[in-house]
């Protein structure tokens, strides 16, 4: 399961962007965040993902905090 940081998160939407450890840039929907049960997320923290790739590029699908 790759691994990322939080580059954004914006909890009026529930929406963000993390950066995995290959520099990618992977958006992260509500949806994901309601799968894992997360709330919110803050910059740098650092996460383990599932991702697909979708039309407008690589989107997560499920997301877990691994450091606060």
């Amino acid at each position: 399961m790759p691994q990322a940081t939080v580059k954004s998160f914006d909890p009026d939407s529930g929406t963000g962007t993390v950066l995995l450890d290959d520099q990618q840039e992977v958006a992260v929907p509500a949806e994901a965040f309601a799968a894992s049960g997360l709330e919110e997320l803050r910059l740098g923290q650092r996460v383990r993902l599932d991702y697909v790739e979708g039309d407008d590029g690589p989107r997560a699908t499920w997301v877990r905090l691994i450091s606060v």
